[in-house]
Order: structure tokens, then C-alpha cells, then sequence
């Protein structure tokens, strides 16, 4: 591992004990709202013009063809607050891509979008040398899941395979650390088996390189019964991937932060890693829009964080700067969520998940 690498993530480690980070807020919702609006050249530019298929709506390819208007939001989010900046690469899996044929662009569309978010994160650590920035490449749960048949007249059909999923994130995973991420983060996660292939991909690739990165796990819980689309609560959630032993453990998505503060409580009682929590700006109203306020959003994040619940904040779909921005002002100065520590003779006799103190 590099030198300056090795250094951005121990100043993390240090950052997280003393303050809450601010993480950014959506990249759709921007890219959607790009002025002037993006057209179906822009995502093509010059190498992909003669492809067969439309690309208007494949995001990760900006990263590409468009790299000014993913380095300006990139920057917009920084300029609002955000310490760690994902990565445009949500849905940059060779398998994510197959919707396009463009499966043979899977590693530059990842490799571009880490050096882009390492540009605009050193840019702005080189103006305020006493708040760095870190960059975190970004693992969507692709289109596929390997826990639910998608169809619903053959409950055991699977349109993707666990080791198809595996090859898909080590190659990401590969690219993500050749640009020059600091850390990961495994998001949006609604089937754990998805994830599982996503960290063991991870680890290989750790194992391979002989360097390790530290790992943030995000999931989504779908709605309000509490549960991920393959059926966890919060506490089986964080139970089947505590043994990865990720820097954190959180949710975003699907929920805006009225809806996820119970999930988000119920982690941050168990977990003894940091909690993340990135919120949609409220949920969608008739048209699929969000309505809510940057200030109602950060009133709801600083209440989590003057009540101990949270490490790590942001914004998902629907989040702006201005929210970030909001968000950054709301829980500046306020203590960090503590990690609940486990009884020498709990963690031995492996009633841990049950016997955390708070």
C-alpha cells in the first residue's frame, strides 16, 4: 500500500473517535437535475457512439464520458461539507452493465470514477489540510439477486450465480483500488448473499494485493416492515456480516430518516463497529419526487446524533449539497456515537449479540 494511502486511512480511524463524518448525498438526483439536461450523446460521447443499445440513464458511464459533470457534483458535495465522496460506480458491474453490452467497459468505468473522486477529494484536502477527504468506491447490489427468483412461477430459478456475483465485484473491487479509493463501501444492500459475495470478492482481492482497506456495510431495509428484501431485521442483518468486520454497519435507501430511525437505533445498540445512516430526502410523493427540506432532513440526522445513535451522515436519494450542507452545519461539534463494548465472559461464551452493554 502506498504511503499517502496508508496515512488518509489512519487519519480516518483517528477522525472517526473524535467527531461525526458527513458523507454526500445522491448522484442520480444530480445527474437528473443537470443543467444544461444530459442527452443520449452525452452518455455515448466518442467511444461508445456507434453502440447498439441507448445509454441516457447509465450513470456509471459519465464517469467516462462525461467526467466534468461527475467531477462537479463530485465537488459541489465536497464544497457542501462531505468528508468521503463515493465513487460513481453504483451500478458498474459487468453484470449491472450487461443491461447496456457494455460489460468490457465494467473495469475503466470503475477505474475512471476512483480517479475521479481521488482528484477532487486531494483537491479539496490540499485547501483544508486539517479536514481531509476520503473517497469510497461504491458497491451497488447489482439488477440481480441470488436469494429471490424473479420468477414467480419458479421459486428456485436464479438469474445470476453466487460466483458469477464473486468475479463481477473482484473485478470492481480491482479497479476501485488502481484509481486509488481509501475505503469501500458495500450499499444499498436488500439480499445479505449479494453482500457476501461483494466482501468475499473484497477479501480476495486484500488477500491478492497484500493490502487491506477498510469495509463500510449499508443496507436497505424496503419498507416499513422493518425487514430487507430477503427477509432480515436489523439486528439479522448486522448479525450475518458482523464477522467481517466492517468500520461500519448502517443503513440507506428505500426510507427517509422518520421511517429509519427505529432500524438505525436497533443497530446502533448491537453493532461494536461505527453506524452509518444516509437517508432518502423523505419518501417519494405521487410523481417520485422528494420533497423533503435540506433542513428537515438535517433535523432529523442531528436529533440521531445529539442522541448518540450515529458515526457517519449523509443523504441518498433525492439529497442535494444544500441537504448535506444542512446536515454538515446540524451535527458539526456533536459527540460521536460511542461502540457498545461486550463482557470478556460474553464475547467467550458467544452471547455477545445479546449482551452488548450501551
Amino acid at each position: 500500500m502506498s504511503a499517502a494511502r496508508t496515512a488518509r486511512i489512519a487519519a480516518l480511524h483517528e477522525a472517526l473517535k473524535h467527531r461525526i463524518l458527513v458523507l454526500d448525498g445522491a448522484m442520480g438526483t444530480m445527474i437528473q437535475r443537470y443543467t444544461p439536461a444530459l442527452t443520449e450523446a452525452d452518455f455515448r460521447g466518442i467511444r461508445f457512439a456507434n453502440s447498439t443499445k441507448d445509454l441516457k440513464g447509465n450513470n456509471d458511464l459519465l464517469n467516462i464520458t462525461r467526467p466534468d459533470v461527475i467531477g462537479a457534483i463530485e465537488r459541489a458535495y465536497l464544497d457542501a461539507g462531505a468528508d468521503i465522496i463515493e465513487t460513481n460506480t453504483f451500478s458498474a458491474t459487468r453484470i449491472a452493465q450487461a443491461d447496456y453490452a457494455l460489460e468490457a467497459a465494467a473495469r475503466d468505468i470503475n477505474l475512471e470514477g476512483a480517479k475521479l473522486a481521488r482528484a477532487a477529494a486531494d483537491e479539496f484536502t490540499k485547501k483544508t489540510p486539517d479536514k481531509p477527504r476520503w473517497v469510497a468506491g461504491a458497491f451497488g447490489p447489482t439488477n440481480r439477486t441470488a436469494s429471490i427468483s424473479p420468477d414467480v412461477n419458479d421459486p428456485g430459478f436464479r438469474n445470476v450465480t453466487f460466483d458469477e456475483l464473486k468475479s463481477a465485484y473482484k473485478e470492481e473491487a480491482q479497479a476501485l483500488i488502481d484509481g486509488g479509493v481509501d475505503l469501500f463501501l458495500v450499499e444499498t444492500i436488500f439480499d445479505t448473499l449479494n453482500a457476501k459475495a461483494a466482501v468475499l470478492a473484497i477479501e480476495e482481492t486484500f488477500d491478492e494485493l497484500g493490502e487491506t482497506l477498510p469495509v463500510m456495510i449499508s443496507g436497505t431495509i424496503t419498507d416499513q416492515s422493518g425487514r430487507t428484501l430477503s427477509g432480515q431485521t436489523a439486528e439479522a442483518f448486522w448479525n450475518s456480516l458482523r464477522h467481517v468486520k466492517p468500520i461500519s454497519i448502517g443503513f440507506n435507501c428505500a426510507l427517509g430518516a422518520a421511517q429509519m430511525r427505529p432500524h438505525i437505533a436497533e443497530v446502533s445498540r448491537i453493532a461494536e463497529v461505527y453506524v452509518s445512516a444516509y437517508p432518502n430526502a423523505g419518501l417519494p410523493n405521487a410523481f417520485g419526487e422528494y420533497d423533503e427540506t435540506p433542513a428537515q432532513t438535517a433535523g432529523h440526522l442531528s436529533g440521531w446524533a445529539k442522541d448518540g445513535l450515529v458515526n457517519i451522515v449523509g443523504g441518498c436519494c433525492g439529497t442535494t449539497p444544500d441537504h448535506i450542507r444542512a446536515i454538515a452545519l446540524g451535527v458539526k461539534g456533536l459527540k460521536p456515537r460511542s461502540i457498545p463494548t461486550i463482557p470478556k465472559k460474553m464475547r467467550l461464551s458467544g452471547l455477545e449479540p445479546f449482551a452488548l452493554a450501551s
